[in-house]
């Protein structure tokens, strides 16, 4: 017997008073290396399941060694079950089960499991049961009984009949002096019917001898539960299984007909996407948003059409003329690459950011384009907010939630300001730039990589939360493209990763090496660009080698900014974010570890870290070489940004 299979045939009996529990979660195997394959495999298929699941409440999938299966309630909404399953998945990897190879988590809305082995057809369905009740018990318990398990019969037949989408039966019934008794069984649809009906007798073997007011069993592969109270939302399961009805069962075993249609079926998608394709392109020729020239990048997956999709979000010109005064300079709150940012207020009393693109930009009108589709279908905490955007003739406005502590960079690069910002508030500033760009890579409803991450696109709220700010750069990855390639090089010097500024290739651990440099950054309070050592004055060439010759010699300490070194409580949390800012700086991309794994090793000390290699850019010296390397760039009008246009 396996080491799940005896771990997994014990059962936990949670005795609850009045309330079902949570969340309750076990954790089993072996530990995994950190930043190893089967991590990096793990950490993108758990963070990207919620965006995946579908209106069933169900979806299994693998990425290397690591298999997951999420299945919520069907009758809860489906914003709640990916919102159940992102909690869940967080929790798991950081803080219930880090490092583990297996794991799983039951919480009210949904279950998440995940294993080095595969889970198809709910393998190891009744292995694991946690069985819930209640204190109370009922008057007339042969009775109850006797409606129970008649309701419970009727309604496991129809479940296990449900179909290869959906396995879900709820119902009621009403025993002699009793209210009516309220019931819900499930079974992941891709368990068979004898399987899902084997899976919720072994769970109703439970119900034997209790008699309590509910009951509530989770089995990884189904559940059931029942009260004396209504429990289910009928409607949402007639709901589900109407939208089901309409869409073709996975596949399986295909006679003539079905091989038939899997051969003509490609050549007419295949025909379906040239047509849309040619039509797109013209449509893209007379669209005023596009700009003329072959000299101009375009979006992947992305459209002028997206735009006109976000008509709800357009505003007034006139309306934002007057919020900002007429862009006057008072109400400037800072300049970027391609335009200024503006301060306002609506008549509504709401004060807001206006970004007011550059008429004379080159670039100005796809970065606007980029910014409203990308930033409309974003909402994280940690992501500052579009709320809008305007257009008029030449004039292209963005409208952003109001940020009221500005950018990160006017604070930790301040002699006088950063004194401001302790080590506690740079650690959560560390680790909720940590989690907005895992929910870009993995969590969003697209895979975005931003381009563009530094420290005065980190804006920080009242409560000092930080939010990424400025999305004129960032590209759409698909779900499994690993890396892209530009001729358009864009971003910061001193952020960009090495393969990225020579060779235009981009991927996730681009985003990976700039949070690295920001990492640094934050813990020394100075610039990758005018770094000096703490010690003397003396100017540093570059950052990065400074900072790894250091830790390598066991001085990491000369990096930390002095005004923070009084606690030393905090010491161990500082070189330990020294450490991961130096294993995300390395010089090749697949040296890196994701940002998910870095937000593991943010939150769990339990996880031990790898040696980092020699950062990107390593001098011994002075940075010229680094600086020659990039002279082939041409430097923009904001010196900080690279932005050289190549034809494609």
């Amino acid at each position: 017997m396996t080491t799940w299979s005896r771990i997994c045939s014990l059962i936990i009996l949670a005795l609850l008073a009045d309330t079902v529990t949570a969340a309750i979660y076990g954790c089993f195997g072996d530990n995994y290396t950190t930043n190893g394959a089967y991590s990096t495999h793990l950490n993108s298929l758990i963070l990207s399941l919620p965006r995946k699941i579908q209106h069933n409440g169900f979806y299994s999938s693998t990425a290397g060694q690591a298999y997951a299966t999420a299945l919520c309630r069907t009758d809860f909404q489906l914003e709640a079950c990916r919102s159940c399953l992102q909690e869940a998945a967080m929790e798991l990897l950081l803080s219930l089960c880090p490092n583990r190879r297996q794991g799983i988590q039951f919480k009210d809305t949904c279950t998440l499991r995940y294993s080095d082995k595969s889970l198809s057809g709910g393998v190891g369905a009744d292995t694991y049961t946690i069985f819930q009740k209640s204190s109370e018990t009922v008057q007339i318990p042969e009775q109850f009984n006797q409606e129970l398990r008649g309701l419970l019969r009727d309604l496991r037949a129809q479940a296990a009949a449900g179909g290869s989408l959906m396995k879900i039966a709820a119902g009621n019934a009403t025993a002699e002096g009793f209210q009516m008794i309220f019931a819900l069984v499930q079974c992941a649809p891709d368990m068979l019917p004898s399987s899902c009906e084997s899976c919720l007798i072994q769970s109703e073997r439970f119900l034997c001898c209790g008699n309590n007011t509910w009951v509530v069993v989770y089995n990884p592969g189904c559940s059931l539960q029942y009260n004396l109270l209504p429990i289910y939302n009928i409607s949402r399961i007639e709901e589900v299984r109407d939208i089901i009805s309409h869409l073709p069962p996975p596949p399986g075993n295909r006679d003539i007909v079905e091989t038939i249609i899997s051969i003509l079926v490609p050549m007419a998608l295949l025909l379906a996407c040239v047509g849309r394709y040619v039509k797109k392109r013209f449509k893209k020729k007379t669209n005023q948003l596009i700009l003329q020239g072959s000299n101009v990048e375009e979006l992947e997956d992305v459209s002028a059409e997206d735009v006109s999709d976000e008509e709800s979000l357009l505003y007034d010109f006139e309306e934002l003329v007057a919020a900002t005064d007429n862009f006057s300079s008072s109400n400037k709150l800072g300049q970027g690459g391609f335009g200024a940012v503006y301060k306002g207020i609506l008549r509504s009393g709401l004060q807001i950011a206006v970004k007011r693109l550059s008429r004379n930009s080159g670039q100005g009108e796809l970065e606007f384009k980029n910014e409203v589709v990308l930033m409309a279908k974003l909402e994280h905490r940690n992501l500052v907010r579009l709320l809008g955007f305007s257009q008029q003739g030449l004039e292209r406005l963005l409208v952003y939630e109001f940020v009221q502590n500005g950018s990160l960079d006017s604070f930790i690069f301040d002699p006088v300001k950063r004194l401001l910002i302790s080590w506690e508030s740079r650690y959560n500033i560390i680790k909720g730039i940590a989690k907005g760009l895992v929910y870009l890579h993995e969590g969003s409803p697209m895979r975005i990589i931003h381009r563009d991450l530094k420290a005065s696109n980190v804006l920080l709220d009242g409560d000092k939360t930080p939010k990424i700010s400025d999305f004129g750069m960032a590209r759409l990855f698909r779900d499994d493209q690993t890396r892209s390639n530009t001729c358009r090089i864009v971003g910061t010097y001193g952020y960009m990763a090495p393969e990225y500024a020579q060779y235009g290739d981009f991927s996730i651990k681009s985003d990976v090496f700039s949070f690295g440099v920001l990492v640094l950054e934050i813990i020394s309070g100075q610039s990758t660009s005018s770094f000096k050592n703490v010690e003397n004055g003396e100017k540093i060439a570059y950052m990065l080698s400074y900072a790894w010759r250091n830790w390598f010699a066991g001085r990491a300490k000369k990096l930390i900014d002095p005004t923070l070194m009084s606690s030393s409580t905090s010491l161990r949390d500082m070189m330990r974010c020294i450490h991961i800012g130096l294993l995300c700086v390395q010089k090749h991309a697949r040296d890196r570890p994701t940002m998910a794994s870095v937000l593991v090793m943010l939150h769990s000390f339990t996880v031990t870290l790898p040696m980092p290699l020699q950062p990107a850019f390593f001098v011994p010296g002075d940075a010229e070489h680094m600086r020659r390397s990039l002279e082939i760039k041409e430097l923009s009008k904001n010196e900080a940004s690279i932005t050289a246009l190549y034809p494609r």
